[in-house]
């Protein structure tokens, strides 16, 4: 049995379909399943109940996971303590990253960790924030690019960048020339916002909480350049990190006001990765050039 074997297992588990697991596993979709199918041959057991929807565990593949996991994860960090031998000339490195948050904040880094590291491969895997705590926590992925908040007490946070959290609303907007405004003054408007799966919806409606309402959804997108064109046509107004606001050339003109709170709210954009887990010095090396390289972008 080969040590990948587990990591297809792990992640058929997680996905609980095919296609999904293939996709983030960067393999075809029959390559996956003929791997899967010849486990359990060699077995001489089902791991998996294939049905019309998901794909579930059986007991017998409970009781699998449960251990592939363990031998999963200590084989990833006697890897990595490996690779760091080689002072970092060969290796791989598993980072797992919020869609947008990693649209606008990953590609300097990864360029410049490319140029220092050639030897050392990258691999990318984008998903929602409940998601990825997951795959951190299952040794699927070594370090994760996400936002506060971060539900799992087993996770060690890092701060890559301390953010402004803006309104978005129409210039024709009552409000659009007011010089200092507070977010309970949009308390009667309708939002739209992301995906109730997205860290950066749950952190809006904690602020809306926090300025006494709770907000009116008319619309939600898993994108943010959609929330914000739909702002354009009048629909309602919707929450934007600085981070958009300053990398994304405007499309239709809007107005942007920051919230405001007594605490001097910002949102927090970190890396996470599993408490008492042996960090790579690919993994360390990758946080400090994400650090240097946000901070001359956003704070220099």
């Amino acid at each position: 049995m080969e040590p990948k074997i587990l990591r297809y297992v792990i992640m058929l588990a997680n996905e609980k379909n095919f296609s999904k697991a293939a996709e983030k596993l960067h393999m075809a979709q029959p390559s996956l399943s003929y791997q899967i199918m010849k486990l359990e041959n060699e077995l001489g057991t089902q791991l998996f109940n294939r049905g019309h929807g998901e794909v579930q565990l059986t007991y017998t593949g409970k009781v699998f996971v449960e251990h592939a996991l363990k031998i999963n994860d200590q084989f990833n960090q006697l890897k990595k303590q490996i690779d760091d031998v080689t002072d970092m000339q060969k290796g791989q490195l598993c980072i797992g990253s919020l869609a947008t948050t990693g649209a606008y904040l990953l590609p300097e880094a990864i360029s410049a960790f490319k140029n220092k590291y050639p030897g050392i491969e990258l691999v990318l895997l984008e998903d929602n924030a409940p998601n990825l705590e997951l795959l951190v926590l299952r040794g699927l992925v070594e370090i994760s690019l996400q936002s506060m908040p971060i539900t799992h007490k087993e996770l060690e946070i890092e701060t890559i960048l301390e953010d402004d959290v803006y309104l978005a609303i129409p210039p024709s907007h009552p409000l659009a020339k007011s010089k200092k405004v507070n977010l309970n003054d949009f308390q009667d408007e309708f939002f739209i916002l992301l995906k109730k799966e997205s860290s950066f919806r749950i952190e809006t409606e904690n602020l809306c909480r926090k300025a006494g309402f709770e907000p009116r959804i008319i619309f939600e997108s898993i994108n943010i350049l959609t929330c914000l064109s739909l702002v354009s046509t009048g629909m309602g107004i919707t929450f934007v990190p600085g981070m958009v606001i300053k990398n994304t050339p405007a499309p239709q003109p809007l107005v942007y006001l920051p919230v405001r709170l007594a605490n001097n709210h910002k949102r927090k954009v970190v890396f996470v990765y599993k408490n008492g887990r042996y960090l790579s010095k690919a993994a360390r090396s990758f946080i400090d050039i994400m650090k240097r390289v946000t901070k001359s972008k956003y704070t220099g």
